[in-house]
């Protein structure tokens, strides 16, 4: 986990489905639940989505209020 790719979760926005338009970081755990037990996407964002799922888990959430302001 670097800083980049917390800021990331923060200004990335989810490109289809459900969610789209939401930021990674704002999309509820059970949607990422989902997607973890389906399989993530490649590439970029399906690691953006597992990062984020590990930071509910871990309970973690506090790492990107400070992200978010930027």
């Amino acid at each position: 986990m670097t800083p980049e790719l917390l800021l990331e979760t923060t200004k990335t926005t989810m490109p289809f489905g459900k969610y789209k338009g939401k930021l990674i970081c704002d999309i509820p755990e059970h949607y990422l639940i989902w997607f973890s037990k389906k399989g993530f996407p490649a590439g970029k964002l399906g690691a953006l989505m597992q990062l984020m799922i590990e930071i509910r888990i871990n309970g973690l959430e506090h790492l990107l209020e400070p992200l978010k302001n930027k």
